[in-house]
């Protein structure tokens, strides 16, 4: 099952990113009539930054400072302002890492993003507050409670950045562990 998983999500990541930056002959179709190989999925480009900008709903993938991709997302459901404490709906602010790949979540693939970090926890701590954590960047839930365009139209997180599954394919793909994400307002 996780072998079908990577293969489906290497022949869509590999068919989306090869749609602006292939030349033809890095097109290969085999004997069945159209899948990519492996070697392709190594050849997507790999960002090296994460810049969220909250205010915008945007989410950069960039390499050498320059974009590589640009995401709709989706934030916590109390969008303004930084993450303070545990229960808040708020998405935060500041620079962390992408630190744990899960494929097992309740959304469409997730990726922990390392709050709080040392700064989050001198805050929470001075005013006695659970600061939270188990912010990811992940997919719609694999079990939706709504229609899709409730997703699409709206914040909707506890506090996490969502991506379409399409995108989260993408995200997943381009990006590595203990890879930087700039969270801004």
């Amino acid at each position: 099952m996780q072998r079908l998983i990577f293969l489906a999500l290497a022949w869509c990541a590999t068919a989306a990113s090869f749609a602006d930056t292939r030349s033809s002959d890095q097109i290969v179709t085999d004997e069945g009539g159209g899948g990519l190989r492996a070697a392709e999925v190594s050849e997507l480009p790999q960002a090296d930054r994460v810049v969220v900008r909250k205010a915008e709903r945007r989410l950069y993938l960039l390499k050498q400072g320059a974009v590589l991709r640009s995401f709709r997302i989706a934030l916590g459901l109390m969008p303004e302002g930084s993450k303070e404490r545990s229960g808040d709906y708020r998405t935060p602010e500041g620079s962390y890492r992408l630190t744990r790949r899960n494929t097992h979540s309740d959304y469409f693939l997730a990726i922990q993003v390392s709050y709080p970090n040392a700064e989050d926890l001198q805050r929470a701590r001075h005013r006695r507050w659970d600061p939270g954590g188990s912010i990811m960047v992940h997919g719609l839930p694999n079990n939706l409670r709504h229609a899709p365009d409730y997703y699409a139209n709206r914040d909707w997180t506890d506090g996490c950045i969502a991506l379409a599954n399409a995108d989260m394919i993408e995200f997943w793909l381009l990006t590595h562990d203990n890879m930087p994400i700039d969270i801004m307002p």
